[in-house]
């Protein structure tokens, strides 16, 4: 969800009585995001209180008794009768039982309480988190910066426009496109964590993103109950050297020494803890969706490439059509409800990278290649006669051919 599109849907939700629940990995500014949304409450004269449970003593009192929470705000009965009690909690998931938290808090006090808060792994892990919570919460998630939020906070916003028409035009040549692909290049190797994003050095950039694997994967894993942390992080690193391509439990076991049950369990982990996406195949059968293999996806090319070590410059690598394919899965994902978007391969061969069902059998297809040249329609021609209501468009990087129709930027 983009910035400007995420702070207008949560501002929004305020009037629900629901809870706002906001997810997304560590480090990619949803601290900021409420804190934005608390300034935003106060300028229009709501009793808005900011609390965050890293704070052990107030933990610590919430974890005695929910209602402990009142001890570092106003009462909801002490409120005037047209006023409501806000209270943003950042970092929910710290609580001893979050689920329970949230579910006392709003049986008891809603409407006339309102939590918005902050979790990024083991609270939304708990299956209890969607049962208890049925009908009391609305989730949110949280990515790392789109490319056009990467060039605002790059202070480059005068090249959103023409990013804009490129995507619109591939045969656009405006008088800033060389800058404007010299950025997405960079986009590609160090992603969209606005920290990243912000420093100064290349230098400065990889030692965050390093700190992001070491410091916040290890975080994750140790509050998710991991016992086998290197093999964790062998499994993260194999999968980031086969992005884009089939999830195999059994071969992945083999491969580390582990059953393929903990394999599987580890990339559910990594996928509740936002590492990355398992993107599920595309059949007119619903059921043999359910049983074919996944491809994985990383949610950020920078946190990636720093599990490969690989930094290298776009043009020396040998995996830029993966960075390239990830990077549109990652966007893609940001523009459409996940249950809609798949892939597409048959036994003999025949693949379509993502597939978006926007109706029953119908929708968008997108084939990437990272030079135009090196799409075939011919090749497509299964799929077309087979969904004959899908649109399918290659999306490229390089775009070499004038009057080519089919690529596009996305």
């Amino acid at each position: 969800m983009e910035r400007s599109a995420a702070l207008k849907s949560l501002k929004n939700h305020l009037v629900k009585p629901q809870h706002t629940i906001i997810i997304g990995s560590r480090q990619i500014g949803k601290t900021t995001l409420v804190k934005q949304l608390a300034e935003q409450l106060e300028r229009d004269n709501e009793v808005v209180y900011f609390l965050t449970f890293e704070d052990p003593t107030i933990l610590e009192a919430v974890n005695q008794h929910a209602e402990n929470i009142f001890n570092y705000t106003l009462l909801p009965a002490d409120l005037p009768a047209d006023k409501r009690l806000y209270i943003i909690i950042d970092e929910v998931q710290y609580a001893k039982d979050p689920s329970k938290f949230l579910k006392l808090l709003y049986d008891k006090y809603s409407p006339k309480l309102k939590i918005i808060a902050t979790g990024s792994s083991a609270f939304y892990i708990d299956k209890s988190f969607k049962d208890s919570l049925a009908g009391r919460k609305k989730v949110f998630e949280f990515f790392p910066l789109a490319f056009d939020e990467f060039l605002h906070f790059k202070g480059e916003d005068g090249l959103i426009t023409e990013w804009e028409q490129m995507k619109k035009r591939v045969t656009y040549q405006g008088l800033q496109r060389s800058r404007i692909n010299a950025l997405f290049d960079e986009y590609l190797i160090y992603g969209g964590y606005p920290a990243v994003v912000l420093a100064d050095t290349e230098q400065e950039k990889q030692e965050m993103l390093k700190e992001l694997v070491n410091s916040y994967m290890k975080k994750d894993a140790l509050e998710a109950g991991i016992k086998e942390e290197l093999k964790f992080f062998q499994l993260a690193r194999l999968l980031a050297d086969q992005t884009g391509n089939l999830v195999n439990n059994h071969e992945l076991g083999n491969t580390l020494q582990m059953a393929s049950s903990t394999a599987e369990n580890y990339i559910y982990l990594m996928q509740k803890t936002f590492i990355v996406r398992l993107l599920s195949p595309f059949y007119g059968n619903v059921r043999k969706e359910l049983t074919k293999m996944p491809k994985v996806y990383f949610n950020d090319n920078g946190l990636r490439n720093a599990l490969l070590n690989n930094f290298s410059k776009l043009n020396d690598r040998s995996d830029k059509g993966e960075l390239l394919e990830n990077y549109v899965y990652c966007r893609l994902r940001q523009l459409y409800d996940a249950d809609h978007l798949h892939f597409w391969r048959t036994a003999d061969g025949n693949e379509v990278d993502f597939v978006v069902e926007e109706q029953l059998n119908k929708g968008l297809a997108y084939e990437v290649k990272y030079n135009d040249v090196q799409f075939k329609p011919n090749k497509y021609k299964k799929f077309l006669e087979a969904y004959s209501d899908f649109n399918l468009a290659c999306i490229c990087k390089l775009i070499t051919k004038d009057d080519s129709i089919e690529a596009i930027r996305l």
